[in-house]
């Protein structure tokens, strides 16, 4: 099965970059991905860029409705994904709480449904 982090972080983001707290960060998520990787469980891992600059798309009456930022304020937000294939939910709820953004802000765990269907 696969399963999909959305790794919610606070508003505030992350730590200067350069600053000890960034290299500690950056350190402990080479090893939680380096681990995964070792594993065979990893496919992607990304950040995202600040929801600030995110565009919304809704479809209302048949026309598209473009929104500047995020699709709700909310205090966290989505600051990227990262994608693994585990032999059940168990094992990718025991990954997930590996990542340091489950330690400051949390990570949703979504099965990727699989349709049979690929683009």
């Amino acid at each position: 099965m696969k399963y999909l982090f959305l790794l919610r972080t606070p508003q505030e983001g992350l730590p200067e970059p350069g600053s000890p707290e960034s290299d500690e960060l950056y350190s402990a998520w080479a090893e939680a991905l380096g681990k995964m990787g070792a594993a065979g469980v990893l496919i992607d891992c990304a950040p995202l860029e600040h929801s600030a600059v995110a565009t919304t798309v809704r479809v209302r009456d048949g026309q598209p409705l473009l929104t500047d930022g995020p699709a709700a304020e909310l205090k966290e937000q989505v600051g990227g994904y990262t994608l693994v294939e585990c032999a059940d939910l168990d094992e990718a709820l025991l990954w997930a709480a590996t990542l340091p953004t489950a330690r400051e802000g949390s990570v949703e765990v979504r099965t990727v449904v699989d349709t049979g269907r690929r683009p």
